[in-house]
């Protein structure tokens, strides 16, 4: 860890092969014995360093044979393609986990469980995320093709809505849940239907999340 300071405020999509709600987020094994998953983030305002991060987007993908925490991952990362160099680097530097406390973020945690980090790519990430109505959308060509949406009542077939509050969580506080789809055709592919999804409000910084 170095001492450059960074802090994010952003809205965050996230997606993975389990059931919904995922068992991860209780401290249980996923549903499906292994984790894949991917996530999109479009930084609100933010910095690193002297390095203004308002209005980026970034979106990657992983893949873990087991649980994350018994490691042996990959992932790759890709930067929308507006942003400058030093965003680039920034973005980096915090997707993997550096100028990080230990243990602090999610981002931390998993960049220490990967075993294969693929080189970044930049290319156009077309980005929607909103929170409150459980909806997202995730595209970058040849890469990327993802949604979110709510979770429907299978009776009224209207939308339910369930939340996850975790005080101590080292990526949100609160996330509201729902479903998607999903498809990644680069170094890591996937094929995710109807499985677990997220969507929150993100605010870190080196030391945590930001309560």
């Amino acid at each position: 860890m170095t001492d450059v300071k960074w802090m994010i405020k952003g809205r965050e999509f996230a997606h993975c092969n389990c059931a919904y709600g995922c068992p991860c987020q209780f401290n249980a094994l996923p549903t499906h014995g292994d984790c894949q998953a991917l996530v999109g983030i479009v930084i609100d305002s933010g910095y690193h360093g002297d390095t203004k991060l308002d209005g980026v987007k970034f979106a990657g993908a992983f893949s873990f044979p087991g649980a994350i925490h018994e490691g042996h991952g990959e992932a790759f990362l890709v930067i929308d393609e507006s942003a400058t160099p030093a965003q680039r680097e920034a973005v980096l530097r915090i997707a993997s986990g550096q100028d990080t406390v230990p243990g602090a973020t999610f981002f931390q945690v998993f960049s220490s469980m990967l075993e294969k980090v693929h080189d970044p790519i930049f290319a156009k990430v077309d980005l929607e995320v909103n929170v409150d109505d459980r909806k997202a959308r995730l595209s970058v060509a040849g890469l990327i093709e993802a949604r979110g949406e709510a979770i429907l009542n299978p009776v009224t077939k209207q939308p339910h809505r369930a939340r996850v509050n975790l005080p101590d969580g080292f990526e949100y506080t609160t996330a509201e849940y729902g479903r998607g789809w999903g498809k990644t055709f680069g170094p890591i592919k996937h094929d995710l239907k109807d499985s677990h999804a997220h969507f929150c409000n993100l605010h870190l910084t080196g030391a945590g999340v930001v309560r």
